[in-house]
């Protein structure tokens, strides 16, 4: 029997299936309003091709064009979730070392490839801040999100590159990565860093959970590695064109003009939530991602309160690294924030549900 005390296959969308569908969601962060019209359409036009196998060889041009690299960096798969899984079950890696708090699935699936995964734990009083000496010297497989959920935090480029060495494995989530103005501090164009494997997905900033696409940016021998282990046909007809269409010039800069928006609807949530302080909530700054972590008294109370009134949150307790006292909170539009403070104000009133 696993002693495992977080839930590694815990992940936001719990919190809104079944009884929570109704609810207002704050759980996931998948930005909302997607996907958008023309995107629905191109992708529905693609379903005229749905009797022929699939041919990824537009797509995967089209992502290596985007980030300036040869195809044969590129390899497309069903999400970002699936690149976890190749990179369990294809690369023979005898100390994988995973950074949390962070998304669970890549050591959910390390484990189940039968690998014994190290845990280094970033600290609150460091601001989550990755240390790259508190990474032990021997890991050869080293995973690390950026920016990353659920703590916001942003991680310098040239510190993330410290941790490369000759054999070992860099693999940097970058699923958030354009929801960060600029890209700043993005390693996906790059080439000069040994071992590096980074991680992008399509489905958070075009809502396309439901469609699985995403791909993986690394070596020619690792991206080979990688695909060996594939399925035949992994990724669908109408998710290689929305591969296509969500890197072309006109979704870039649509994604960059969301990106600024983020940040805006951000900054109005973190105002908003300071002025709980009072109350003991606490958030996780500089947030840098479309959602923020916040620490609070009653958390698990909140959570329940906060539903009865209409609201799903993210519980925190399932990432390794934090406790029952963290929520993560996923940054939506000014007037969706402003119910939900109304709603965590009502909350938080003495005598209410989280004062008991």
């Amino acid at each position: 029997m696993s002693t495992e005390p977080h839930d590694l296959r815990h992940h936001g969308d719990a919190e809104v299936r079944d009884d929570g569908a109704a609810l207002v969601d704050l759980a996931v962060n998948v930005r909302a309003d997607t996907p958008p019209v023309w995107l629905r359409e191109h992708i529905t036009a693609s379903l005229g091709g749905l009797a022929a196998y699939p041919d990824g060889r537009a797509a995967r041009a089209a992502v290596a064009a985007r980030h300036g690299l040869p195809v044969e960096r590129v390899l497309l798969t069903a999400g970002a979730a699936e690149a976890f899984v190749l990179l369990a079950r294809a690369l023979k890696v005898r100390r994988p070392v995973v950074v949390h708090p962070q998304f669970t699935e890549p050591e959910a699936a390390l484990r189940d490839a039968g690998h014994t995964v190290d845990r280094v734990l970033l600290r609150e009083e460091d601001g989550f801040r990755l240390d790259p000496a508190a990474v032990p010297e021997d890991a050869d497989l080293v995973v690390v999100g950026n920016p990353t959920n659920p703590t916001s935090v942003l991680h310098p480029a040239a510190r993330l590159a410290e941790l490369a060495r000759p054999g070992r494995m860099l693999v940097v989530d970058e699923a958030f990565m354009d929801a960060v103005p600029g890209e700043r501090e993005a390693l996906a164009d790059r080439t000069d860093v040994p071992g590096l494997v980074v991680l992008r997905s399509l489905t958070k900033t075009w809502g396309l959970a439901g469609l699985r696409i995403g791909y993986v940016l690394a070596a020619p021998e690792t991206i080979a590695d990688l695909e060996r282990a594939q399925p035949l046909w992994p990724v669908s007809t109408p998710a290689l064109a929305a591969a296509e269409a969500c890197v072309s010039p006109r979704a870039l800069a649509e994604a960059a003009h969301a990106a600024h928006r983020v940040a805006s609807d951000r900054a109005h949530l973190v105002a908003g939530l300071g002025a709980f302080a009072s109350a003991g909530v606490r958030v996780v700054e500089p947030a840098e991602g479309p959602f923020v972590l916040v620490r609070l008294p009653g958390a698990v109370a909140v959570r329940r309160r906060l539903r009865a009134l209409g609201f799903a949150v993210r519980r925190g307790d399932t990432f390794p690294g934090l406790g029952e006292e963290w929520l993560r909170l996923a940054v939506r539009d000014r007037a969706t924030t402003g119910s939900f403070l109304r709603a965590l104000e009502e909350t938080l009133t003495p005598g209410g549900c989280a004062a008991r």
